[in-house]
């Protein structure tokens, strides 16, 4: 079911998108790995395909896989959450990924229709984030519809924050 991305071929087949159920978490995790191996951040991957298996069990966790002639071609993931301004939940895309050998052929579009139509049940506003430099993904998702901006994204890992804590702590 992961077949190598020079493999894919979207194009013979119907694309199918599917929510993605404990079974597949095998799949998931390897995608994820794709992904970040893309990204240049591998290291940073600590889930496992035990891990997968539960998180696909959880109502709040999204993800959809697209698939055509038995192969998985990618997959997008969200994670219904408190909006604390709106005092109600959005639905935040984690990620977005289409194997190499499918992209072009509106993979990436099916993905994100069928994270739209989950969050539709509910009315909730889909949110995810893209980098400064991913000019393609920019314009995919204006085409969509999507309203961009700015915006910095910080993440403070328990090293950075506990140095912090410690320091405070000193009454540094």
């Amino acid at each position: 079911m992961t077949s190598a991305p020079q493999q894919l071929r979207p194009g013979a087949g119907t694309v199918t998108v599917r929510r993605a159920t404990p079974a597949d978490a095998r799949t998931v995790h390897t995608l994820v790995l794709e992904i970040a191996a893309h990204e240049g951040d591998s290291t940073h991957v600590a889930v496992t395909p035990e891990v997968w298996a539960r998180l696909l069990g959880r109502d709040d966790v999204l993800v959809t896989l697209a698939e055509a002639d038995g192969q998985v071609l990618g997959y997008a993931s969200a994670v219904r959450r408190l909006h604390l301004w709106s005092g109600g939940d959005v639905l935040a895309v984690d990620d977005v990924y289409v194997r190499p050998g499918a992209r072009d052929q509106g993979v990436g579009r099916r993905l994100l229709v069928a994270t739209a139509r989950v969050a539709d049940v509910a009315g909730l506003t889909v949110v995810w984030g893209v980098e400064p430099g991913n000019h393609g993904a920019q314009r995919f998702y204006r085409r969509l519809g999507a309203t961009l901006r700015d915006k910095v994204v910080a993440a403070w890992t328990p090293t950075a924050y506990r140095r912090v804590i410690a320091d405070a702590e000193a009454g540094r």
